[in-house]
């Protein structure tokens, strides 16, 4: 976080994704391929797939599956919901423009970094939401599924899983301009921590019903 605060590194990345002679970020945002594989869809499968968790712990609490596997549910359930809300709330606050909104990349803004406050010569006309990376909190939830599995292997692919997906999300947002890589490595940081505290807490009340 320091470093990206004290250094151009977000702007030597963003600089791959952006065309200075067209004026335009490598990959189209009106893409509807690209929009609904790496937005749109996916944010509904895993929107599903967290109904899905709820549905089983409701209607299917008694079955051995879901007996034996409470906790990890549970965790991913939990991940699922509050990772994005507290992604969403920083987003809410902070201020933050997008590398599309900066005059650097033909925007209107001015370059300010998560601390810093906007030149008083600047008029704001309306708060914006660019940090940290909304989108790609999705995917980084799925890094809970570590919690679900129980053998090493089947934990690691779960990690794996997690990255890719929430890399694969954070990238795409990246190459049409809306986050900065900072953006995506605090929310992956941020969401592990989440997790962390999530399953935490599930284990110890569950250890306290049991």
């Amino acid at each position: 976080m320091v470093v990206f605060e004290v250094t151009n590194l977000d702007f030597l990345v963003q600089n791959q994704f952006y065309n200075f002679d067209t004026k335009q970020w490598i990959v189209d945002r009106n893409d509807y391929v690209l929009e609904l594989i790496f937005y749109s869809g996916v944010k509904k499968i895993l929107i599903l797939f967290a109904i899905s968790i709820l549905i089983l712990l409701i209607f299917f609490r008694q079955t051995l599956f879901v007996k034996e596997y409470k906790k990890g549910l549970l965790i991913v359930l939990l991940s699922g919901i509050f990772i994005p809300a507290v992604i969403g709330g920083l987003k809410n606050i902070s201020n933050t423009p997008c590398p599309k909104n900066i005059e650097y990349f033909n925007g209107k803004y001015p370059n300010v970094k998560v601390f810093e406050s906007y030149p008083e010569t600047f008029k704001q006309e309306c708060k914006i939401r660019c940090w940290p990376a909304g989108h790609a909190s999705g995917g980084f939830a799925l890094l809970s599924l570590f919690f679900l599995f129980k053998t090493h292997k089947n934990k690691v692919y779960a990690l794996l899983l997690g990255i890719v997906l929430g890399w694969s999300m954070g990238i795409y947002k990246m190459s049409i301009g809306d986050h900065f890589l900072s953006h995506n490595i605090v929310t992956m940081l941020l969401a592990w921590i989440i997790i962390l505290i999530i399953s935490k807490t599930v284990f110890l009340d569950l250890k306290k019903l049991s």
